[in-house]
């Protein structure tokens, strides 16, 4: 999943980043309005977290801009204004959500994954394929009654083959999904990823889950 951060606080803004990278997400991240506006609308984020209080352009201007190009993308507003005025504002200019800082990060964390629930069609709770079962809300990953210990980055490109389960992801939809902008690191690293979830799930319990799909990408089914 990859999110964009909009706060013009440089210490809140690297809170914000490192605690969703730490909870799996891939994170941009923008200090101002027209930043924002430009990358919402040229990258397709699964939620934005748009501070209110921003120079030149505030939240409340983006989130109008975003709703009138027709962009949808879930937003969850951040602000230390407490008045039902301005929260009103920012449901009835279109936010998904509203919290008010200060706030605790297991909270952020929640109403995160229940804005991108809400902004996608309905799905399972607790993601499956065979004895494979993964759940978004506890972080956790079994095969059977084994737990899996996955890495952030490992857990968020599961996430995403299940949440497609059967059909094709290719590695450039992966890519833009589970790593954020900043990274520019070896090529193959998608494929390196697979592989070291086919070592933890398909080799470790003899399944075979994670196909690879030539030319084209993988696909996460129990069928052969």
């Amino acid at each position: 999943m990859r999110l964009l951060v909009v706060e013009d606080q440089p210490k809140m803004q690297r809170l914000l980043r490192r605690g969703l990278q730490e909870g799996g997400y891939a994170v941009d991240a923008v200090s101002d309005g027209v930043s924002a506006l430009h990358q919402a609308t040229e990258v397709d984020y699964d939620a934005i977290l748009l501070d209110v209080m921003l120079s030149g352009m505030d939240g409340f201007e983006v989130l109008t801009r975003l709703r009138e190009a027709e962009r949808w993308t879930p937003v969850l507003m951040l602000t230390a204004r407490d008045s039902v005025p301005d929260r009103i504002r920012g449901l009835d200019d279109g936010a998904d959500d509203y919290l008010v800082k200060p706030f605790a990060f297991s909270e952020l964390l929640s109403r995160v994954r229940a804005v991108i629930r809400r902004g996608r069609p309905a799905r399972p709770v607790v993601l499956r394929c065979g004895p494979l079962a993964l759940d978004p809300a506890t972080r956790t990953t079994v095969v059977g009654d084994t737990d899996v210990p996955l890495s952030p980055r490992e857990f968020a490109l599961l996430e995403m083959l299940l949440d497609r389960r059967g059909g094709v992801v290719t590695r450039t939809e992966l890519l833009d999904h589970v790593w954020d902008s900043s990274y520019d690191g070896v090529s193959n690293v998608v494929d390196v990823y697979v592989r070291s979830l086919r070592d933890k799930i398909d080799r470790r319990f003899g399944v075979q889950l994670i196909h690879t799909v030539r030319g084209a990408g993988y696909r996460v089914t129990d069928s052969p």
